[in-house]
């Protein structure tokens, strides 16, 4: 056991948190080659925030295990995340959350449902914060991890990280040899969206047509009306946050947004429920996409913030550059300003 471990430097954390998503992944991918579609599909039980199906129990068996072995052990910590205790649990077990050092918060499995099915890979997604007790924001995180699941029939995938203010790094594991090769994270330099991929999430039933009349809005904004047999853009509804990172990260995707959370006065006003939205769990290693030079921010364009728990609904929006932000965001805040979507509180759909 490594005995090493700072209750001030997030840097001692890194190698464990990358050895335990080392160990998600091979679990998922082992279980994925040994089961059939339809066992992974299955649900396992309902919660709050999520269906959890069994790939998802996979992870969250290891997880708690390898946290409290391999570091809670040297420094006591507060594990937050779907499927745990009131989403939280501090390690080792019996210690008090004021002594903990450090927040980790988890999400062993983003992009469950593409990843089960074998149509996209998963990401474990991991962030850390210095404990600050139940103010503890995404703003916060110091230190943050994320790997890829790849599919079955797919033999590489990617490994980003990120310390506050040293920039992010990546390396691509090949896991037919084992070999992993550092690349460097290139988000798009382009100053339009025209002719790359740019949209806006809307992955489940609840509000999908507002959503596209909005992306449809945006686009018609930035570039003018559609011209017969040209397309302007493109959208890739990569159905895991951490993916939709990645994307804004490697260069392939331009703009991105997530603004489900501000639809539920919308749709209370129409007798519907809100349904599944994004977390903070989902958000956990948006600092390394910052660190990259990706814009990330709230709805109004505010500095995102979120408390690190598994219940809070989360809006948000990624620009690959500032040039991008210049030409998308006017537009956005304006249709959303239309419908009302940026000045809606609980309370009013309450009242």
């Amino acid at each position: 056991m490594n005995t090493t471990f700072s209750t001030d430097d997030p840097r001692s954390l890194l190698e464990p948190l990358r050895r335990l998503h080392e160990t998600i992944r091979g679990a998922v991918v082992a279980a994925s080659e040994a089961s059939a579609v339809e066992s992974l599909a299955a649900i396992a039980r309902e919660e709050e925030g999520d269906t959890i199906y069994a790939v998802d129990c996979i992870s969250e068996e290891l997880l708690i295990e390898f946290v409290e072995r391999e570091i809670a052990q040297a420094v006591p910590v507060i594990l937050i995340g779907e499927g745990l205790p009131e989403g939280k649990i501090v390690l080792p077990r019996g210690s008090s959350v004021q002594a903990a050092a450090w927040r980790i918060i988890v999400d062993p499995i983003d992009g469950t449902r593409g990843l089960m099915y074998q149509k996209r890979s998963a990401w474990v997604l991991t962030g850390v914060a210095p404990n600050r007790g139940p103010t503890t924001d995404l703003r916060d995180i110091v230190l943050a991890v994320q790997t890829e699941i790849p599919l079955i029939k797919q033999h590489l995938s990617d490994v980003l990280w990120a310390e506050r203010g040293g920039g992010a790094h990546a390396a691509r594991f090949n896991r037919l040899t084992g070999a992993q090769t550092p690349f460097m994270l290139r988000p798009s330099s382009a100053r339009s969206i025209a002719h790359g991929f740019a949209m806006l999430a809307r992955f489940f039933p609840g509000a999908r047509a507002e959503l596209a009349a909005i992306d449809d809005e945006v686009a018609r904004a930035a570039l003018g009306p559609v011209v017969r047999g040209k397309a302007q853009c493109f959208e890739d509804q990569y159905l895991s946050t951490g993916g939709q990172l990645y994307e804004l990260m490697a260069g392939h995707d331009r703009f991105v947004a997530d603004v489900r959370p501000l639809f539920e006065g919308w749709l209370a006003e129409r007798g519907q429920a809100l349904g599944i939205c994004c977390h903070p769990y989902d958000l956990c290693t948006e600092m390394i996409a910052r660190e990259a030079g990706v814009i990330v921010t709230g709805a109004h364009g505010e500095a995102l913030q979120a408390p690190l728990d598994v219940h809070a609904e989360v809006a948000w929006v990624g620009y690959a550059n500032a040039h991008i932000r210049s030409q998308i965001e006017p537009a956005l805040q304006a249709a959303l300003e239309r419908r009302g979507l940026l000045t809606w509180t609980k309370d009013e759909s309450s009242a």
